[in-house]
């Protein structure tokens, strides 16, 4: 009876000493989804390890591809944190997210802090042309009219904005500064002819896009800010052009996902991401625009008042996302016919 009672106490210890190891270890660890750069992630999360101490399990995919995931995993998410992706595409999602305010949202841009409850602004980014400078030969690029030049027939690269934020924005912000609003004749008759110019052509993702016109794959692309700077920074032979009929800067937010396992561990990366220290390295070393308070920002950027900058109607685009994005598939399935 004794050898009973003894084997049953050890079976009870070492479950529940099994239990203490993993807790410890899941205590120190945080899964981060994110469809961010490399750039970005690799400077970001080292620096919140470093100062936190927590351990980082990263998921990069495309912002859809990650909202899908997190939806499917509900009830009992696999990741804590969803770092990266637009405001406007987010806003339609809080059932997937924490109700959380950084305790620095009072340092960051009046016009962007946390008035939503579940996401936190941390950067804007912009919709840009990316040009090859090797092989764009004596074509001029402006703006969005200069795509529709025959001669860059075929050589224009761009993202689905079925699945892709960054192709989603840059599709609004074409058909507001070619139409004036989002349902425009005149917009969608320019993203129909574009269509036809880019000859079917659509990239794998955002990140084939930027990084095959760097690579001299495509003459043009249609991309965001942050990855094209990156290529400017380091002497790729780019030019980032903002479109002069206009361009769309949209913040982008870092939300805690619903029921998180490493709750704890998701608050401190908010807080992180919105701290003095994040915001400076996303001012001075990264290229995606900081959103803290007076912060110095790098010389590599272009200032916002050189640049014909739009607002997006953040509202009727949350609203309307589905219309829009089917419109787009109806117009680009007819230019292939």
């Amino acid at each position: 009876m004794k050898k009973i009672t003894y084997l049953l106490f050890g079976m009870m210890l070492f479950i529940v000493l099994s239990a203490c190891n993993s807790g410890e270890e899941d205590e120190n660890k945080l899964v981060v989804y994110s469809p961010n750069s490399e750039d970005i992630i690799n400077t970001i999360i080292p620096m919140f390890e470093q100062e936190t101490d927590i351990e980082v399990e990263l998921v990069s995919a495309g912002t859809g591809e990650l909202l899908k995931r997190i939806e499917t995993e509900a009830g009992n998410p696999n990741g804590d944190i969803m770092f990266g992706g637009s405001k406007a595409q987010m806003l339609g999602q809080a059932g997937l997210f924490e109700e959380y305010t950084s305790a620095n949202n009072d340092k960051m841009l009046s016009d962007h802090q946390n008035v939503d409850g579940f996401l936190t602004p941390y950067g804007a980014d912009g919709s840009v042309i990316l040009v090859n400078a090797d092989l764009i030969g004596d074509i001029e690029i402006n703006g969005y009219e200069d795509l529709l030049n025959p001669e860059l027939k075929g050589k224009i690269a761009g993202a689905d904005p079925a699945s892709s934020s960054s192709a989603f924005a840059q599709l609004t912000n074409m058909l507001m500064a070619m139409g004036g609003d989002y349902s425009s004749d005149e917009g969608w008759s320019y993203v129909e002819e574009l269509v036809r110019n880019m000859d079917g052509k659509v990239a794998s993702g955002s990140g084939a896009v930027h990084k095959g016109v760097a690579d001299g794959e495509y003459t043009v692309g249609l991309t965001y800010e942050d990855p094209a700077l990156s290529y400017v920074r380091d002497g790729a032979p780019v030019e980032v052009i903002y479109p002069e009929e206009g361009a769309v800067f949209l913040d982008a937010g870092v939300e805690i996902i619903k029921d998180a396992k490493h709750m704890d561990n998701a608050k401190a990366f908010v807080d992180f991401i919105t701290s003095e220290k994040a915001q400076n390295a996303f001012a001075q070393e990264l290229t995606i625009r900081s959103l803290g308070k007076d912060v110095e920002v790098a010389d590599y950027k272009k200032p916002f008042d050189e640049i014909n900058v739009i607002q997006e109607d953040e509202e009727y685009v949350e609203e309307n996302r589905n219309e829009i994005v089917d419109k787009y598939k109806d117009v680009f399935t007819g230019a292939q016919e």
